[in-house]
């Protein structure tokens, strides 16, 4: 099954269709809720999420899928399912500034097999299968060469919480920004992930993200020869911290 062919075209022309939808309503007026203080969802997350959710029930209607909008389970459930952001940087995205994807990875009993992550701005379709390596229009990607701090470009986001944690994620950030060389703020996980697989970023970290958020991102960057762990440096999996 993780082998099948199908998954992978699948992925990628969902994520381009994605991006398609995407790029049609950006600058224009559109519905913009609130789910939280500063999380926001806009009629186009939610446009997207339905098309693909229709794709996946149309070509495998056994597989489960779990996406930022419409939700799905919250525990890795067995056998194959899609995990989905259908715009990862809705904030971005609802202000106008074109830095924003869709990303997507199929995992299977817990472990993501498939990734296929767009930025249609771009025109950048980052794509990885477990053990197939990761690429970038069809080219392989490998991470950078830093080794220290010193010498990287570190790339980080900030939970929906920020407001409630102030003193730690600022704590946090200072005693990177006084180690490395640079550091910054994207506002899309998956990119961020992806860039530091293309080695354009040498480092990330971001605390609380849901598997929506890094799925993908983590397949391509552990595929492009990176070292993917959690908070406290262990396993990585997309449902820990």
């Amino acid at each position: 099954m993780p082998g099948d062919p199908l998954f992978l075209t699948t992925a990628i022309e969902a994520v381009v269709r994605a991006g398609e939808l995407q790029l049609a309503s950006l600058g224009h007026e559109i519905r913009v809720d609130k789910k939280g203080t500063i999380d926001l969802v806009t009629e186009v997350d939610l446009a997207v999420e339905h098309m693909f959710r229709d794709l996946v029930a149309d070509r495998f209607p056994d597989h489960q899928v779990l996406a930022e909008e419409l939700g799905g389970s919250a525990a890795a459930p067995p056998g194959p399912c899609w995990v989905f952001d259908p715009i990862d940087g809705t904030t971005n995205y609802a202000h106008g500034l074109p830095i924003f994807c869709a990303s997507l990875a199929l995992e299977i009993d817990g472990v993501a097999q498939i990734a296929a992550i767009y930025d249609p701005n771009r025109r950048e379709l980052f794509t990885a299968e477990r053990g197939g390596g990761a690429f970038l229009n069809g080219l392989p990607l490998r991470v950078s060469s830093a080794r220290t701090l010193v010498d990287a470009m570190l790339v980080t986001g900030f939970p929906y919480d920020v407001h409630g944690r102030i003193g730690e994620i600022v704590g946090l950030f200072g005693a990177f920004v006084s180690r490395a060389r640079a550091v910054r703020r994207l506002g899309s996980a998956a990119i961020d992930l992806c860039y530091v697989a293309a080695g354009r970023l040498d480092g990330f970290w971001e605390s609380d993200l849901k598997p929506w958020d890094i799925a993908g991102g983590a397949l391509v960057v552990a595929e492009a020869g990176g070292r993917v762990t959690n908070m406290e440096g262990a396993p990585f999996t997309s449902r820990g911290r």
